[in-house]
């Protein structure tokens, strides 16, 4: 009897585990919405594309809303949240001030409370926009699971985790690692720099210190055309990919080997024969770029979200219940 008891509470215990460590995959899934909200993507698509067409660019703010959010403290929409007189939030962190879309989430979000009241998060919300950011610019359509809860705490020191313009191989490895990212990952995710725009402060440093790290390692007729563009004292902007600004396209790789990288991260890639390697492989295999991506994107969607009875669904993206 005393037996069969303790084979009882070792299923139990079996069985808890096993559901502890599958929480998240379990609750977070492809078609999440499928019966609670069943229009949500299609809402999310049409307001995404609606915005794009009336500001192209703004498809690479809502990509890298998606890896601000995810990176710094995991994907919790905690980068939605408005600053109060008693805290500062992350979108005012100093890497997040150039950051726009936050009202396209606000337009998505009006729609889906009035369509399914209290169902879809912002969180879910921010993930799906960047995928169809991607594909409007002609990227793969990739898979986006549901599920993610939002949070109700948001600190602009949280974001001084991202990484920055001017990291190298090995700091931007021990980065992504220290997020559950590996080195490949951090590859494949840079490649969303074949999009968007960057403001000169953030690599302007290198442009005028011929000792600057990295700064050898720039075309001299590309580092000649962004001195014309980014005088001294100035915070013009450049594209990011002059060939194709507007097309999710693999030419970012291809840039770095005809040493246009923008930002010593950038170049960084290069750096090592390993890292040199992949950079070569998606410079010149397009459909292996966007499948690694589409990988990626799936991954970095899963980094710390909350489920089950954690966080809540806010009413309002700016705010917490």
């Amino acid at each position: 009897m005393g037996f069969q008891i303790e084979k009882i509470w070792m299923t139990i215990m079996v069985v808890a585990i096993c559901l502890s460590n599958g929480r998240i995959e379990a609750q977070v899934k492809v078609g999440f919405y499928s019966g609670s909200c069943p229009t949500a993507e299609l809402i999310i698509q049409e307001e995404v594309e609606k915005a794009l067409t009336g500001d192209p660019g703004v498809g690479a703010d809502l990509l890298r809303m998606f890896f601000h959010d995810c990176f710094a403290s995991g994907c919790d929409a905690s980068i939605l949240l408005d600053s109060t007189a008693n805290n500062t939030a992350e979108k005012d962190a100093k890497v997040n001030l150039t950051l726009e879309g936050f009202e396209i989430i606000d337009n998505i979000k009006e729609r889906l409370e009035a369509v399914c009241k209290g169902v879809v998060s912002c969180a879910d919300i921010i993930a799906f926009a960047a995928r169809d950011s991607v594909a409007h610019y002609g990227g793969v359509h990739f898979k986006v699971a549901g599920g993610r809860r939002d949070g109700r705490v948001s600190r602009a020191a949280d974001a001084s985790i991202l990484p920055s313009a001017d990291q190298n191989l090995s700091q931007l490895t021990k980065l992504f690692i220290s997020r559950g990212l590996s080195q490949s990952d951090m590859i494949i995710l840079s490649g969303a720099h074949t999009i968007g725009i960057s403001h000169c402060d953030a690599f302007a440093g290198q442009l005028y210190d011929v000792h600057a790290d990295g700064y050898e390692a720039m075309d001299e007729k590309y580092a000649a055309h962004l001195r014309q563009r980014c005088p001294p004292g100035s915070n013009n902007t450049v594209v990011m990919n002059p060939h194709s600004q507007f097309v999710f396209d693999n030419r970012y790789y291809k840039n770095l080997l005809s040493r246009h990288g923008l930002f010593v991260s950038d170049r960084t890639l290069l750096s090592t024969h390993g890292t040199e390697t992949q950079v070569r492989r998606y410079a010149s295999n397009y459909k292996r770029f966007q499948r690694k991506f589409a990988d990626a994107m799936f991954k970095l969607g899963k980094m710390d979200v909350l489920t089950g009875a954690d966080g809540e669904i806010r009413a309002n993206c700016r705010a917490i219940n």
